[in-house]
């Protein structure tokens, strides 16, 4: 019997990749499961990544969960990593609290809330990593803050790689064909995990599958941990062909 879920996603309001890739990969679970997915935005104004637009925009997450609630999904993602790891370490947990307590209030019932920060330290836990690579679109002052929010959670990161693009609306226009010659930048030899996208506004599932057939240690995005995590909530299998290895099964 195939069953409907509704995915409430919370995104930045220039973010344009969230809304393509986690429908993507939910979506090709119809290859090898019953499931059906529809999906749901609520955006928080945001142009360019800078600390006062991220504090802004992440007050502004109230509001949209009180809006996804209206609509009574049965999963809400908060679909901004930097969002969160710029307001301080471990912040997830206060948010991801904050949000699931408007939701239930607005719905009456508990609605289970996650965030990509959170869904990526828990996703790389899950794997086992301990010392990471990572890539990310980030200017390197705030690379430099998503790899420290990283490490308090319990990973070393060995190498990072910053692209340096402060306009989001740039970010999810970067071609994720170039990402194939930037994981030759970053240091993998001491690492056992690689974040290829720790960013879900950058632009990554076409090739992840690609790169991760490159590497014998897992690669993973922002954006296929969240979707992890979505299943992980709503009591399905975490599945999802060509996602790399945290979805494989």
């Amino acid at each position: 019997m195939t069953s409907t879920h509704r995915i409430g996603m919370i995104v930045p309001s220039s973010n344009t990749t969230m809304e393509t890739e986690i429908p993507a990969m939910l979506n090709a679970r119809a290859e090898i499961r019953p499931e059906r997915f529809t999906f749901h935005s609520s955006r928080m104004r945001m142009q360019h990544v800078t600390p006062e637009q991220l504090a802004a925009m992440d007050a502004d997450s109230l509001r949209c969960a009180a809006e996804l609630a209206d609509a009574r999904v049965d999963v809400m993602a908060y679909a901004c990593l930097v969002a969160i790891m710029s307001q301080g370490r471990g912040y997830h947990c206060e948010s991801e609290t904050k949000l699931a307590g408007i939701a239930e209030r607005e719905a009456g019932s508990a609605i289970p809330v996650l965030s990509s920060a959170g869904a990526l330290t828990e996703a790389l836990a899950h794997l086992g990593a301990k010392k990471l690579a990572v890539v990310t679109p980030y200017m390197k002052p705030l690379t430099a803050t998503v790899c420290d929010y990283i490490e308090h959670e319990g990973f070393d990161v060995v190498d990072s790689l910053s692209l340096e693009v402060a306009d989001n609306l740039e970010v999810g226009r970067l071609d994720p064909r170039n990402l194939l010659d930037h994981v030759e930048k970053v240091d993998t030899s001491d690492a056992d995990a690689l974040v290829l996208s720790a960013c879900v506004q950058m632009p990554s599932l076409p090739v992840l599958d690609e790169i991760q057939s490159r590497f014998e240690i897992p690669v993973v995005t922002a954006a296929a941990a969240t979707t992890w995590r979505i299943l992980n909530r709503l009591g399905l299998d975490p599945v999802v062909p060509r996602a790399g290895a945290l979805l494989a099964g």
